[in-house]
């Protein structure tokens, strides 16, 4: 077990509610979005905070672990999330750097190249972690949760989510960029996949990772780490493959305007179908296609809706399909 740092103070929390409290740990960015050269939009962004946005959209309570500046742009990310339901206590508002930059640039296929500003202080996550309690869900994932400088922070807070028994979704969302790094990498993403509930990772993060050709092969890189693997390959569908379960499901053919958040909201689908239908972390390895067909559909809806605008969440009038549902257990 890493040693917890000396300036890291876990918090109780009240308990205010029945719904599972949702906390996602990731990386904050702000996102401006090229296409043929023409900004095309600006906004909040970072993998785990598309999901927490969306997720919050849809009356969930939301807990988003995280860090970013003091400056300009921090400040209009902290009210976007405010707005939008998202408990920023346990993220760190730094005060000597500014907030990370993405700028992504579409191609013909509305799929996005990425160059990031980043500009991080010396300390770094330097927040008070929430107590993480049984049934709560933890959403964690791409390269943040394997970036050496808050390793032994990330690490410690996912272990004591295990601990205590709550459901961990892990999202590798690893990039050909980092391929170059993957002998030093792999083994920090094995820890993090033998520590989560459900592995949710595309055909691309398999064949970076492991060389994986398809989710049987996936699932065969990773079945003695995890009881769950969801593989999602783009318009071929969605693969699950659990000690009890192997079944697929189609998506819907769409034409993409951006494909940015795709495989985040997808994230916060199933999520948001995991709470609504009140299934509980010990049912995953062992539910059918039948209870399944509860949560992916819901999965491909998110990522489907994402799709259809430059925005990386889910809209308000599609949220509201879920609010109802999710309103209920509060």
């Amino acid at each position: 077990m890493v040693k917890l740092p000396a300036n890291i103070h876990l918090i109780n929390m009240k308990e205010e509610i029945k719904t599972p409290k949702i906390f996602g740990i990731g990386e904050t960015v702000y996102d401006i979005i090229f296409k043929d050269g023409i900004p095309k939009a600006a906004k909040p962004g970072g993998s785990v905070l598309n999901a927490m946005v969306s997720l919050g959209r849809t009356n969930l309570p939301v807990y988003f672990i995280s860090e970013f500046g003091r400056d300009d742009v921090g400040s209009l990310i902290d009210k976007f999330l405010a707005d939008n339901g998202v408990d920023t206590s346990f993220s760190y508002h730094y005060p000597d750097a500014n907030t990370s930059l993405a700028i992504a640039f579409l191609n013909d296929k509305n799929d996005a190249r990425y160059t990031f500003y980043k500009d991080f202080p010396a300390r770094r996550l330097d927040v008070e972690f929430p107590l993480i309690k049984k049934g709560d869900i933890v959403l964690c994932g791409s390269f943040y949760a394997i970036w050496d400088e808050i390793r032994p922070k990330f690490t410690e807070f996912l272990g004591r989510a295990k601990k205590s028994e709550a459901l961990i979704l892990y999202d590798p969302n690893f990039r050909k960029s980092h391929i170059s790094d993957l002998a030093l990498l792999k083994p920090l993403i094995m820890e993090n996949i033998a520590m989560a509930d459900i592995v949710r990772g595309s055909d691309e993060d398999f064949r970076n990772i492991f060389g994986a050709g398809n989710a049987d092969e996936a699932w065969e890189a990773i079945k003695d780490y995890c009881n769950c693997l969801v593989y999602t390959a783009s318009a071929e569908g969605v693969f699950v493959r659990t000690r009890s379960c192997s079944c697929f499901f189609q998506v819907k053919k769409i034409k993409p305007v951006s494909t940015i958040g795709a495989g985040d909201n997808f994230n916060a689908g199933i999520v948001c179908a995991i709470v609504n239908n009140e299934i509980c972390r010990d049912d995953l390895a062992l539910m059918g296609e039948e209870k399944w067909n509860m949560i992916i559909p819901t999965g491909v809806e998110f990522a489907s809706e994402v799709c259809l605008s430059y925005d990386n969440y889910i809209g308000f009038a599609f949220a509201r399909r879920y609010f109802s549902a999710s309103s209920d257990h509060i």
